[in-house]
């Protein structure tokens, strides 16, 4: 199964959680072999997710995506009675949103690494894994703009890089270049590649250009290769940075780092720009998804100005 998810270049966090449901569901049925079971076994694993487990509904349905990978791409057995499993419907909640000064007061909060990207979140966009991916090469000073490799579905995009960013993040970088050579004096300094491009391109791993612009405080061996890199920063030291931030402003919105890229998007409309401009900002697929945002605007639900204050 590992071999197959890594041979459709799926994450890693993929990899590890479709392994997971799998062992999970052959110990549900004692350890008896996928081949054996049928559509009812399936349902009934489930089933005990959602009634014992109380898992949340986008929970039980990545349990049925690993189960599905396993039948159709592992085991080649697309039997028909896969389709007909029904998936939990997710509930349609709105994003939460932080006001302007929300968002000023939670940035004035955080420092550091962990306020560096908080800032950029907010100021581009960005999906909190986005941002630890990020490489200084898709980092453009000249034309002020980020390039965003491999979004959500496997999507390239182009978002802005705010001015009042552009000194603190070359500051940071030059701290982060100096980590590198010293990387490369004691013979390490490569980072993890895409795809085969470690093998086409056998001394970029090296180069300065593709290493994390958000890097971790030290090396580590990677869980595929078993090579030792520095890898991306963890995204908890952001979560957790915000998390404090949260509690000590006293916010009663549940905010996470995922909150400023509603904010962001929220804050975009106001400003009058078009939904579209802001779709291809987020690299939505589809506009009725970047919708969801006129919906927390702060002219009431909907957009709509109540009549009593007409």
């Amino acid at each position: 199964m590992r071999d197959r998810i890594r041979a459709k270049h799926y994450s890693l966090r993929t990899e590890e959680a479709y392994v997971g449901w799998v062992k999970r569901f052959m110990l549900f049925h004692d350890t008896r072999h996928p081949s054996e079971l049928s559509a009812s076994e399936v349902e009934a694993f489930l089933t005990h997710l959602a009634v014992e487990g109380h898992v949340a509904s986008s929970t039980r349905n990545q349990a049925l995506a690993a189960i599905l990978f396993l039948y159709r791409e592992v085991l080649e057995k697309p039997l028909p009675w896969l389709d007909n499993i029904t998936r939990a419907k997710n509930p349609e909640r709105l994003p939460v949103v932080l006001s302007v000064n929300e968002v000023q007061a939670l940035l004035g909060r955080l420092r550091g690494t962990p306020g560096l990207a908080a800032r950029l979140l907010y100021g581009t966009g960005m999906r909190l894994m986005e941002c630890m991916r990020l490489r200084v090469k898709d980092v453009d000073f000249e034309m002020h703009q980020i390039t965003v490799r491999d979004g959500k579905g496997f999507k390239d995009r182009v978002t802005m890089l705010p001015r009042k960013l552009v000194e603190p993040l070359k500051a940071h970088l030059a701290g982060v270049k100096a980590q590198h050579e010293e990387d490369l004096a004691a013979g390490y300094g490569e980072v993890y590649l895409p795809y085969a491009l470690s093998r086409k391109y056998p001394a970029a791993g090296r180069e300065w250009g593709w290493q994390y612009v958000f890097p971790a405080r030290s090396l580590s061996v990677d869980p595929r290769s078993g090579q030792t890199r520095r890898h991306h920063l963890d995204e908890k030291a952001v979560q957790r940075a915000v998390k404090q931030a949260v509690r000590d402003l006293g916010l009663t919105k549940p905010a996470t780092p995922h909150t400023l890229r509603h904010s962001f998007a929220t804050h975009l409309l106001q400003s009058g720009y078009d939904i579209r401009t802001v779709q291809e900002l987020l690299g939505h697929k589809d506009v009725s998804t970047t919708m969801i945002y006129t919906h927390v605007l702060n002219r009431g639900g909907k957009g709509v100005v109540s009549p009593l204050d007409m």
